[in-house]
């Protein structure tokens, strides 16, 4: 497949889709006119390039090229994969499928990031209907991995099983929405929120930083890793989700809500707004709070991503699926299966590298040895796995911030149920700068005792001693702290 991706308009959204794809290697032809829609896309890669990556256990897919284009037909020409992310005005929309459609494949997919039209609107009066889908995503669109695949009649089942796949190369998680309607379902959901929360405002129940925190010390956190319906399944109890609408059921025809009646839209609730909101948050600048909220959003993944659930359980299945960049793998020479950047979190107050991470680059490495010579997964749920039992870590230089990281590996044993391995973690210059030695021990995780490994992971393990048997043994191999130079 032709990794090219066009991306039309350069917002917040546009800038989004473009990290998307540039992250996971694709090339991204951008076109927007205003002589901003450079350094916009830059602000926001490099908000993705500071927070993606935290998530990424190995090394990330070599970086796509970003292709300024002085037209909609230079930016279009050859693309797989084009993205619409211009203003939310219907006839603009409408304009800028038809200049598209007159230069790109009939083979190209047509995504539009529109928030509220339809599929239908979005179509009529195009040269080709069955090409334009809506693929609208959530804020910020290099980490949330969902979007709202709304494909409309004229599409083919073909074409959105194709556009499927390549939202999920990139990381994310297409919910195929059958039937359309104005605003999807996600922002139908948000807008009946949204109007409550103004109601409680108006009417001087609550104030903005009050919603928010009730939003964020309660269902919030809920939302997040188990949904709507999942959270109310859980609180009806060990009866489920019966018991639940039994219980409060009859609530719905009680006044708690106003639902599609509004406030009235005034200068003075405007005002209101603003005021509460200047209040609680004016002390950060837009960027900070990027900022922070990327950094709580990462946390949240991980968290996700070590219990497997919700969009953490997406997110291992898109690092399972992705192929993993080899640099060598020669046998004869030491193993580079593992590279790493060095993140803003991963500087301490000196503005280097903390220890903890140089043991974090050393313990991946670790695995890609052992992933390697056969132990995925598979062997896991088996019931076996190497346990680390013994290491010494050197600490020659200084690491900085976006410092890119390789380490070479090399296996100095390996018997029936040792594994001994040596790496050396060196800057993109070449320089060593830490070193790391493991004995590691098979065993069998029931019994949590030492057993010998099983095939075919011997053979593979033999295999690779055999060609590393004539590499010089390391200078520092064997040290210990204190040990003499």
């Amino acid at each position: 497949m032709n990794k090219v991706a066009a991306i039309i308009g350069a917002g917040v959204i546009g800038g989004g889709w473009a990290a998307r794809f540039r992250m996971t290697g694709w090339q991204v032809r951008l076109y927007d006119p205003s002589p901003d829609a450079v350094a916009q896309i830059e602000r926001v890669y490099q908000n993705a390039l500071a927070s993606v990556p935290q998530l990424v256990d190995g090394a990330m897919p070599a970086e796509g090229e970003l292709v300024v284009c002085g037209s909609v037909e230079e930016a279009v020409s050859g693309a797989t994969w084009i993205q619409e992310s211009v203003p939310e005005r219907l006839e603009i929309k409408q304009s800028v499928f038809r200049e598209i459609q007159t230069h790109c494949s009939e083979d190209a997919t047509i995504g539009s990031s529109t928030s509220g039209f339809m599929p239908s609107q979005l179509q009529a009066d195009a040269l080709r209907p069955e090409q334009i889908v809506v693929t609208h995503p959530y804020n910020p669109v290099y980490l949330l991995p969902l979007v709202e695949l709304v494909p409309g009649a004229p599409v083919s089942a073909a074409r959105i099983e194709q556009a499927k796949a390549i939202l999920g190369e990139i990381g994310m998680h297409a919910v195929h929405i059958k039937k359309e309607i104005d605003a999807h379902v996600g922002d139908r959901l948000l807008e009946a929120l949204w109007r409550e929360a103004l109601w409680l405002v108006s009417d001087g129940i609550a104030t903005t930083g009050e919603i928010d925190d009730i939003m964020t010390h309660s269902f919030g956190m809920r939302w997040a890793q188990m949904g709507l319906f999942d959270t109310y399944r859980v609180a009806g109890g060990q009866a489920g989700m019966r018991h639940f609408m039994e219980q409060f059921g009859p609530c719905l025809t009680w006044p708690w809500t106003k639902l599609m009646d509004v406030p009235e839209f005034n200068d003075k609730l405007v005002s209101t707004i603003v005021s509460q909101s200047d209040a609680q948050s004016g002390h950060l600048t837009i960027s900070e709070m990027e900022q922070i909220r990327d950094r709580n959003l990462v946390g949240f993944l991980k968290v996700l991503k070590d219990n497997d659930w919700a969009a953490g359980k997406m997110f291992n299945q898109w690092l399972a699926d992705a192929p993993k960049p080899v640099s060598q793998v020669a046998l004869d020479q030491p193993l580079a299966l593992h590279s790493a950047r060095v993140l803003p979190s991963w500087v301490d107050y000196n503005g280097h590298m903390t220890e903890f991470r140089y043991s974090q680059v050393l313990t991946n490495a670790s695995d890609a040895i052992l992933e390697f010579v056969g132990m995925d997964k598979a062997y896991i749920d088996t019931g076996f796995s190497y346990y680390t039992v013994e290491s010494h870590i050197r600490h020659l230089g200084e690491c900085k911030l976006n410092e890119t990281l390789t380490v070479h590996s090399q296996l100095i044993a390996a018997d029936d149920k040792r594994m001994h391995v040596y790496h050396s973690i060196q800057n993109e210059r070449g320089e060593e700068v830490v070193t790391g030695e493991h004995m590691m021990l098979h065993v069998d995780r029931a019994a949590n005792k030492a057993c010998p490994v099983n095939e075919p992971m011997k053979s593979r393990l033999a295999a690779l001693l055999a060609a590393q048997a004539d590499l010089p043994k390391p200078t520092a191999l064997g040290r210990f702290v204190g040990a003499p130079r």
